[in-house]
């Protein structure tokens, strides 16, 4: 297997659920810090101008968004699964709930009650780039905290029925992305316990299963080995698409960011759209994102 990279930053809620993700797959990985503001500058060498927090690299096969990666740790390691029986694969949809719709009352919750716990540039950056502009994101603080209360409530009410994780008897791609919001809502000084005893007890069972074993790299590291290697990811344009293979096409996030990545489309499908692009610093790579969430155009 291919080295693994994690292009993160320690506070990120998505970058931790899939160290947690690494960790429950028992797979090595290589640790490459990431900015949490822009500019990225190693990172969007291999990317061509995405920014987000985690991206996974597999050689030179770049992979974006949390909803795509996880999907490659299943085809690298099937077992365990991150949809475990007996919800399987259903168990997505409760996490897209949690990164999505209770996501936004986490970052209220955990930002909002004392804003000067970040800095200016962050505020500025994150204004541009998810519409959190702070004069008008502030005053809406009380309705995310009470929306966040609520999704927690719905979280307990879940496990009281003393199961040991939300899908059953196993921890999945659910559990890290609900975890993820329990923790970063400790930045306002809340703790598991204040959701309830069962949401402590699995949270405790959710932190234990740790990162596994990984390594600490530089971006240069990570630029080496793109430049050192092919992309390697299965890629075909379905038919009816729209499009065709070697169209020069542009990727952009449905939200206020404005990074766009060009590039040659050689991947697409209801799940995926991969481009082809060439940088000098990494030569040819293949980068790789979910289809739901993202805006493809011609370029």
């Amino acid at each position: 297997m291919q080295n693994l990279v994690l292009h993160h930053y320690e506070n990120s809620p998505f970058g931790q659920a899939m160290r947690l993700a690494l960790g429950l797959k028992g797979l090595s990985w290589k640790s490459v810090e990431q900015p949490d503001i822009c500019p990225k500058p190693d990172l969007s060498a291999l990317t061509g101008g995405y920014e987000r927090i985690p991206v996974l690299q597999v050689g030179a096969d770049i992979y974006c968004d949390t909803a795509l990666i996880v999907d490659v740790l299943e085809e690298l390691k099937p077992e365990p699964s991150l949809y475990p029986e007996p919800m399987g694969f259903a168990g997505r949809m409760i996490a897209l709930w949690s990164g999505g719709l209770w996501f936004m009352p986490a970052v209220g919750t955990a930002l909002g009650t004392d804003p000067t716990i970040v800095s200016d540039e962050f505020w500025a950056d994150r204004a541009k780039r998810f519409g959190m502009d702070r004069e008008r994101f502030l005053p809406a603080v009380p309705h995310l905290v009470g929306q966040f209360e609520a999704g927690a409530t719905l979280l307990a009410e879940t496990l009281a029925d003393g199961r040991d994780y939300v899908c059953g008897s196993s921890p999945g791609h659910a559990d890290l992305l609900l975890y993820m919001n329990i923790r970063f809502v400790g930045f306002a000084g809340k703790q598991p316990d204040d959701f309830g005893t069962e949401v402590k007890a699995w949270y405790d069972r959710i932190d234990a299963i740790g990162y596994g074993d990984f390594e600490d790299w530089s971006g240069e590291q990570a630029i080496e080995l793109a430049a050192d290697s092919e992309p390697t990811g299965l890629c075909d344009v379905e038919a009816g698409s729209g499009f065709q293979a070697g169209d020069l096409v542009a990727v952009k996030t449905e939200t206020p960011d404005p990074a766009t990545v060009s590039g040659r489309l050689v991947g697409l499908s209801r799940r995926r759209i991969s481009i082809e692009r060439t940088d000098d610093l990494t030569g040819k790579v293949h980068v790789h994102f979910p289809r739901l969430g993202q805006i493809l155009s011609p370029a």
